[in-house]
């Protein structure tokens, strides 16, 4: 019988696969400096890109769990029914005012996972071992393994 591959070794695959295909921008609050004595407004700023492959984002060198998807978008007087609403706006502006290119895609509060972690058999993010599987957990009661997963969600890009 032979061994399931290893998650790194199933992510190494993937990134292989993905070569070609868009990917997304990663974004992160910048410091807020001031200017003259004023501060100023906040901004979410490019830190990195990666496929988007469900619940996980594969960069080159590492691989993150998913965190809010957004799109930048100039900052409007708008009617909202929802704080919630106001709330996303405002993050989709800081966004726009980063850097981001207006309605472009971008991910924001997304985690590293640590695939040494996996390893010794410590869940990371959305990934874990089962029975000596790398697995994903992809919804509040989904979980399948990490290859199957992955093969899906390639095979809808």
């Amino acid at each position: 019988m032979t061994a399931a591959p290893d998650a790194r070794t199933l992510l190494e695959a993937a990134r292989a696969r993905l070569v070609g295909r868009p990917r997304e921008r990663l974004g992160d609050w910048a410091h807020a400096r001031k200017l003259l004595g004023f501060g100023r407004a906040p901004r979410i700023v490019p830190v990195g890109e990666a496929w988007h492959v469900g619940v996980l984002l594969i960069a080159d060198a590492a691989v993150y769990a998913t965190g809010e998807v957004l799109r930048a978008r100039e900052d409007a007087i708008r009617g909202f029914t929802a704080e919630s609403q106001r709330e996303r706006a405002a993050r989709a502006a800081a966004a726009f005012r980063g850097g981001f290119a207006e309605g472009e895609t971008l991910h924001l509060g997304w985690t590293e996972i640590d695939l040494d972690a996996l390893a010794r058999g410590v869940e990371s993010g959305p990934l874990t071992l089962i029975d000596g599987i790398p697995s994903v957990r992809w919804s509040a009661t989904g979980i399948r393994p990490l290859a199957d997963y992955l093969d899906d969600q390639i095979a809808l890009r």
